[in-house]
């Protein structure tokens, strides 16, 4: 009954407990649900007995949806010798019509199915460099944002106590820092005000340390051509550009522009039925770092001449071969008339950011492809 049979285990992962269930084709539904802590070797037991259940020769294959747990379940489990995916949460089957009930049981039960009937797409596994490279950029963007808390609760504090710089309108120059520093308050007011201040030039020291090791990491022959190419790009300087590498890892896993720009999310959802279409906002599905990243490069487009070249972006398009250069230059003429063209049938800044994002995505994508021509 059981001979060659494929038991596909779903596995609901939460940083202290993991829920599994097992599926078979042409079973009713999935089964032998059980809770266990959070130890691979706990999974693999697992496994070991559905073997028993259905035969020594039967072939497991078990996944989770990506989360908490990166990539770490994923490893432990290969080690093992097992086979395991990570799933993709915005590309799995939804039920349609019922009333949604979500628990740890029903979550491990929908994985087992999705495996059976490969209705997902699976994550990208990127290499152990990526992903250290990536991890360390993440910290880096993470330690950006509480540099940028630091600063609006320095300024928080200034205005309620009525302190009000007048100098220039841009806080946070030169000449705004030697007016913070030159204050002088009373009792615990000044020593609230020398710590915020202390904590800003901290994690400013830090940031330029961190961004000189990113720099070194984008020369590296790993990444070097690839992040020249991208930065050939208007608003996308050598941390984005490597962000974006690691991020994403292989560029030819996407058959075409269309299905990467996907990927991150930029497409306009759809919600049609019959002879009516519903457009909807973009989806937001895949991975948001990236899509974060080309979003802010976008703004880029918005200031300046159609065909103006800056100094910046000359200086990091020279050595770059002259095919590359005239992509990015076709791209960024295009991509600003776009911009331009947008504002003036009444789009909002918004829309017209996120459509030119989109559009830059696809620009990656033939630039990293060699679609150049």
């Amino acid at each position: 009954m059981y001979k060659d049979t494929t038991v596909y285990i779903g596995m609901d992962v939460h940083k202290e407990s993991f829920t599994l269930s097992s599926y078979v084709l042409g079973e009713e539904e999935p089964g032998h649900v059980q809770t266990i802590p959070s130890d691979y070797i706990l999974v693999v037991k697992y496994a070991n007995r559905m073997r028993k259940i259905y035969g020594e020769e039967s072939e497991i294959k078990c996944g989770y949806e990506a989360g908490c747990l990166g990539f770490s379940l994923y490893h432990q489990l290969k080690r093992c010798g097992m086979n395991c995916v990570i799933l993709a949460p915005t590309t799995m089957m939804e039920e349609k019509g019922k009333k949604k009930i979500k628990t740890d049981k029903r979550d491990a039960k929908k994985i087992a199915q999705c495996l059976a009937y490969h209705t997902y797409s699976p994550v990208h596994i990127p290499t152990d460099e990526d992903e250290q490279v990536k991890e360390y950029i993440r910290m880096r963007n993470d330690l950006k944002a509480e540099l940028k808390r630091i600063k609006q609760q320095t300024l928080a504090f200034c205005q309620r106590h009525g302190l009000k710089y007048t100098l220039t309108k841009s806080p946070w120059t030169q000449a705004h820092l030697k007016w913070l520093q030159s204050l002088q308050l009373e009792g615990l007011y000044q020593e609230t005000l020398d710590e915020y201040l202390l904590h800003l030039n901290q994690l400013t020291e830090k940031l330029e340390r961190m961004d000189k090791r990113i720099e070194e990491m984008s020369n590296l022959e790993t990444y070097r051509e690839s992040v020249d190419r991208l930065t050939c790009f208007m608003g996308v300087k050598r941390l984005s550009a490597l962000a974006v590498m690691v991020e994403v890892g292989d560029f030819k896993r996407f058959a075409t522009a269309q299905h990467f720009a996907s990927y991150l999310g930029l497409v306009p959802g759809e919600d049609s039925s019959g002879g009516g279409q519903n457009r909807l906002g973009i989806t937001k599905a895949g991975n948001t770092h990236v899509r974060k990243i080309l979003i802010e490069a976008a703004q880029s487009y918005g200031r300046g001449k159609i065909g103006y070249k800056s100094a910046v972006l000359k200086a990091r398009q020279q050595g770059n071969p002259s095919q590359i250069i005239a992509y990015a230059d076709r791209a960024n003429e295009r991509l600003r008339r776009k911009y331009y063209s947008m504002l003036f049938r009444g789009k909002k800044a918004n829309v017209a950011k996120t459509a030119i994002a989109r559009e830059l995505a696809c620009f990656f994508w033939g630039m990293l492809n060699n679609k150049v021509i």
